[in-house]
């Protein structure tokens, strides 16, 4: 049976409960023998009971408990209770059931003889009254009876005897520093290739309006699978049908260009959209703070003698990534770490530029892409940063701009009404070729996390979502 540490967040299987450690001579270590480990467990036992507090247990888990925490074993390794756990416990008093907001003021008093008591919340089925008083945690507040049970840990605290209650999983997420995993999504990264077989739905399934919205969830799916969908079978004969479509995810943003667009290459406004010129690979917004997340585009008509061209070009910004880091990891180095500035300038009144510098290619925590921005037209001068010079920047970039420009990396399809392409534009760069005519093109911009919240909301059970968002 393994031990682990009471603070939580930590993996070490050696006891560094510092009160314990000086009380029986233990020394706080990062390794310990087994023998030593075993003469823990023993003055840890001698310490509890001395305590003599009353701890029942069940399913196998034993529960321990300290000056400041709990401990609950097993063979899986449950880890501690903390008080900062009080902060995160789960019922209905604490956390409101509707909004699952907590209910309590966490950094009210700061000590457990300043509380007087716990000042439980209003009920749910009542309203608040301008007199409600939030709970209050004091920093000094200790367990006095635990009780584990098949499903979750009930802990009863010392200075008002609240109950609180803590699931195994929450308590195994918050034991592995909170480190919830993103929902299981298995990338499909493509080229040229994809124009056998891409990824479509149908208009009439997305606007069926049944109870589970599945036509909503599986053009979302394929968006976060692939990175764009096609929603064949949109009607044309006005904006109005595709302008529907976008709401069916979410709410249409509105920027400097307005909301829903519908327009003609007659120069509105001064973008090289509004012309019909050949447009290369970009991102849209890299001169936002927070770019848009889809883009979508749907050709109403294309008219006049010589109408023709206007294909357009996606390029999966992911794949090229991959490529270009395998090809040239100090060139995807590069794109990473230089942050440039970006900026839309062209209309009178209108300047705009983020609220800080950003890479091309934007990375997590973990190293993880997380977002391509890319618009050589939108993008300002090169800094010297990271002590990178910017020929050594250009040089990298003119690596990128190779492998985006390679024909295996380049999707083309002309676009005809009646097909409306929705994209992520945080991963997928798109442009179009040079055309003749008039083309009528409408379409809209929808915000990143509205759309995240559509794709989980009609992908995943709501309990599921919550226990990996909020806890």
């Amino acid at each position: 049976m393994a031990y682990k540490t009471a603070i939580f967040g930590q993996a070490s299987r050696v006891f560094r409960i510092s009160r314990l450690a000086a009380a029986y001579g233990h020394p706080v270590i990062g390794h310990e023998p087994a023998a030593a480990l075993a003469t823990s467990k023993r003055a840890y036992s001698s310490f509890v009971a001395r305590r003599g507090t009353n701890v029942s247990s069940g399913s196998s888990k034993v529960v321990w408990l300290t000056p400041g925490s709990i401990v609950v074993e097993d063979g899986a390794d449950k880890g501690p209770v903390k008080r900062s756990s009080l902060d995160n416990c789960r019922c209905s008093q604490c956390v409101n059931p509707s909004t699952s907001q907590r209910n309590f003021d966490t950094f009210a008093v700061s000590s457990l003889t300043e509380c007087s008591s716990h000042v439980l919340c209003a009920p749910v089925d009542e309203p608040a009254a301008d007199s409600y008083v939030h709970p209050k945690i004091p920093t000094d507040v200790t367990p006095s009876q635990v009780e584990s049970g098949a499903n979750d840990l009930k802990v009863k605290w010392n200075h008002d005897g609240h109950e609180s209650f803590y699931s195994w999983e929450f308590l195994s997420f918050y034991q592995n520093n909170d480190a919830r995993t993103a929902e299981p999504l298995d990338l499909q990264l493509w080229g040229a290739e994809i124009a056998s077989k891409p990824p479509s739905v149908t208009f009439e399934e997305v606007m069926s309006k049944d109870s589970d919205d599945s036509g909503v969830a599986k053009m979302t799916q394929l968006i976060r699978l692939y990175g764009m969908v096609f929603v064949e079978g949109t009607p044309h004969d006005s904006p109005a049908a595709t302008e529907s479509l976008l709401r069916r995810i979410a709410f249409i943003r509105e920027t400097h260009y307005g909301g829903f667009y519908d327009f003609i290459p007659d120069m509105a406004m001064a973008d090289t959209a509004y012309t019909n010129i050949r447009l290369p690979a970009h991102t849209d917004t890299t001169y936002f703070s927070d770019p848009a997340g889809l883009q979508s585009f749907h050709i109403l008509s294309h008219t006049g003698k010589n109408a023709k061209g206007g294909s357009s070009l996606l390029v999966d910004g992911f794949k090229a990534a991959a490529a270009l880091k395998k090809e040239s990891p100090e060139a995807y180095t590069i794109l990473q770490k230089v942050r440039l500035p970006w900026h839309a300038s062209g209309n009178e009144g209108i300047t705009i530029s983020p609220d800080q510098r950003y890479p091309v290619l934007e990375t997590g925590s973990e190293g993880e892409l997380l977002r391509v921005r890319w618009n050589n037209d939108d993008r300002g001068v090169v800094p010297f940063e990271h002590g990178i010079d910017p020929v050594q920047w250009y040089e990298a970039a003119r690596k990128w701009y190779e492998i985006i420009n390679r024909q295996d990396i380049e999707y083309w399809r002309l676009l005809k009404p009646g097909t409306t392409l929705i994209f992520d534009n945080w991963r997928v760069m798109h442009g179009r070729s040079e055309f003749s005519g008039i083309r009528r093109v409408c379409g809209g911009y929808v915000n990143r996390d509205d759309f995240i919240s559509r794709w989980r909301n009609t992908n995943y059970p709501r309990a599921q979502i919550l226990d990996r968002i909020v806890g």
